[in-house]
């Protein structure tokens, strides 16, 4: 059996159809109980109070808040028999933005391993939908600063990959979209998804600062700007592990933003 934590999220629900399609037995772990497909068992959960019973596989990521060492964690899945993790991390440990504690926790688990660093997710353009369908706006820093974002369904195929074969162990991802994209060509693309102009309004980065305090705290915040406004040339650069993975290219923000419309109309 394969478990899923954080099966609701952007990379989890499709990492668990994905799974159920190939014929995976699934158990799907939330925080939150949410509809699933045929098939999948459904558990509530999350990783501090986490049961790895039954598990041969595990797909993990510490969500915003988790405080704690994925070492506990990790110790449980191993004693209740999981022999392979997938960790989703961040491209942020490699280019040490970011901590590197859960991905050395995951390296010296005794486990066998794989470790996803996506660059930013092209869902965090869910954050302009309540402007877009009420004034069609986009309000963002950086206006011309261009990362290759990737879509949350191509991180959950890679992951389902690693799941389903052993060849991915031992391995690391830097998945990224297909080529780098700015807010305001994000915000033109919405635009044709929709189907109507959508107009981008430039934020200061202090103006930034003071949106985005209201919901992270100020380290995240300072670390956030620093990547959008100042990316290094390796933040910048599309990765080929999407395509090495899948097979095919990685799909562009367009495409996101075509699929996910409605959330915008």
């Amino acid at each position: 059996m394969i478990m899923v934590v954080g099966a609701t999220g952007n990379v989890g629900e499709p990492l668990v159809r994905l799974l159920a399609e190939a014929g995976a037995e699934v158990t799907a772990v939330s925080r939150r109980i949410a509809a699933a497909p045929p098939g999948v068992v459904v558990r509530q959960g999350d990783l501090a109070s986490l049961s790895f019973a039954g598990a041969r596989a595990a797909f993990l990521m510490a969500p915003p808040g988790f405080d704690g060492s994925l070492g506990p964690v990790l110790g449980r899945a191993r004693e209740a028999g999981v022999e392979r993790v997938v960790l989703l991390s961040s491209q942020g440990v490699g280019t040490g933005r970011h901590p590197a504690v859960s991905e050395e926790a995951v390296r010296s688990s005794g486990l066998k391993w794989t470790v996803l660093r996506p660059a930013g997710f092209a869902s965090n353009a869910f954050q302009w939908a309540e402007s877009v369908r009420q004034r069609r706006l986009v309000a963002a820093p950086f206006a011309d600063v261009a990362l290759p974002v990737v879509d949350p369904a191509d991180i959950a195929a890679v992951a389902a990959a690693a799941l389903l074969d052993a060849s991915h162990d031992g391995r690391t991802y830097v998945l990224t979209g297909p080529s780098p994209v700015s807010p305001r060509e994000q915000a033109a693309a919405i635009g044709e998804a929709v189907g109507e102009p959508v107009r981008f309004v430039p934020l200061t980065r202090e103006e930034a600062r003071a949106a985005m305090s209201a919901f992270m705290p100020p380290e995240v915040v300072a670390a956030t700007l620093d990547i959008l406004g100042s990316p290094t040339p390796s933040e910048q650069q599309v990765s080929p592990d999407v395509s090495r993975v899948l097979g095919r290219p990685a799909r562009p923000f367009a495409e996101w933003a075509s699929r996910f419309a409605g959330a915008f109309k």
